[in-house]
């Protein structure tokens, strides 16, 4: 979603009762409200998304998600589930800052899916204003209000204890994906040490979003007010996903404004010196960010019971994981030969102690 589509409005069922089973042209007739039609990506899982606005009060009332293709499908069908599981299991104080599923309806590329919708702008709107990130209290800050948001919603879907599990099914995707990777088989030995090491630490299953990026993430008076696109979500999974996740993205564009081989202003030990510069200086650099970065890791690890100081192989666990996961190739390979850096420099810095 843009912020175009994010007016602020309270969610609503008001037109809960349009007319189940209606083809989506049909329902957005029906409705009496105006809709935003906003343009597709060219991921390979593609949705058309419609906001919903009331002509009385121009305030987003619902979201409708369209699939352009049976991968988008599938999405779509993905995203209800998580929704509707999330229904169930309790979400406590941010269950407002969640879509609800309304209902679902015909599409010539499959079923649309019919949600109330949340208030907000995405933190993508300031993190790209050009001082934002150079300021250590406004990146400060966007970390202080994800790290609320999370643990209230960690703390109302946890479920059993057990061993800390951030890469089921990881090491056979990326066999899969990347098995003209002559390197590849020195990866996953390296992977699979980070993962017996965080198995060591117990913490609570809690409902796991899956894409906690900035752009999936809407704010309003400084909190988190809306998070969207719940495709990759799950009711019960490994809480750290998502506090991974959202640490990784916000390393990985610092560079964004920034021309190759020059410093990145406001962060005096990055310059843009290739993809992945941002997280390479968060894991290994020094600086406000990287304290910032690593701070929000340890801390989040802390809450859910297990030992701050693997900051370090949860973030590279997240990294192997949206190379596994994400679905734009070249994305995925980058993020695999980024893993294979980090990794492979923390296998060198040990054998030297």
């Amino acid at each position: 979603m843009t912020a175009a589509a994010l007016v602020t409005a309270a969610p609503s069922r008001a037109s809960e009762q349009v007319g189940a089973e209606r083809p989506l042209w049909e329902y957005v007739r029906a409705s009496g409200m105006r809709a935003i039609v906003m343009g597709a990506s060219k991921d390979p899982n593609a949705k058309v998304t419609l906001v919903l606005v009331c002509a009385e009060t121009g305030r987003a009332t619902l979201v409708i998600k369209a699939p352009t293709s049976e991968p988008a499908a599938r999405a779509v069908e993905a995203e209800k589930r998580a929704l509707r599981g999330l229904e169930i299991a309790s979400a406590g104080e941010v269950a407002h800052t969640i879509p609800a599923v309304v209902e679902m309806l015909a599409h010539e590329a499959g079923p649309a899916l019919v949600m109330t919708a949340v208030t907000g702008v995405p933190m993508t709107t300031a993190y790209l204003e050009p001082r934002h990130t150079r300021s250590p209290e406004r990146v400060a800050h966007d970390f202080d209000a994800v790290d609320r948001w999370l643990t209230a919603f960690q703390d109302g879907t946890a479920e059993e204890w057990g061993p800390l599990e951030m890469l089921a099914g990881v090491e056979n995707r990326l066999r899969q994906r990347f098995g003209d990777e002559a390197d590849l088989d020195a990866d996953l030995r390296r992977l699979a040490e980070i993962g017996e090491r965080l198995a060591t630490n117990q913490v609570p299953r809690t409902a796991v979003h899956g894409d906690l990026w900035l752009g999936n993430i809407l704010v309003a008076g400084g909190r988190v007010s809306g998070v969207v696109d719940w495709e990759s979500g799950a009711v019960a999974g490994a809480p750290t996903r998502d506090l991974v996740r959202f640490a990784h993205m916000y390393a990985l564009y610092l560079d964004l404004r920034t021309r190759p081989g020059r410093r990145v202003r406001g962060h005096r030990g990055l310059r843009a010196s290739g993809w992945g510069a941002g997280v390479e200086y968060a894991i290994d650099g020094e600086g406000w960010f990287p304290d910032i970065y690593r701070g929000f890791l340890a801390s989040g690890l802390a809450r859910l019971g297990a030992a701050p100081d693997m900051w370090r192989e949860a973030a590279l666990a997240g990294i192997a994981e949206v190379a596994a996961l994400t679905d734009e190739p070249v994305f995925a390979r980058r993020h695999l030969h980024l893993f294979r850096r980090l990794a492979r420099r923390e296998s060198e810095r040990k054998e030297r102690r």
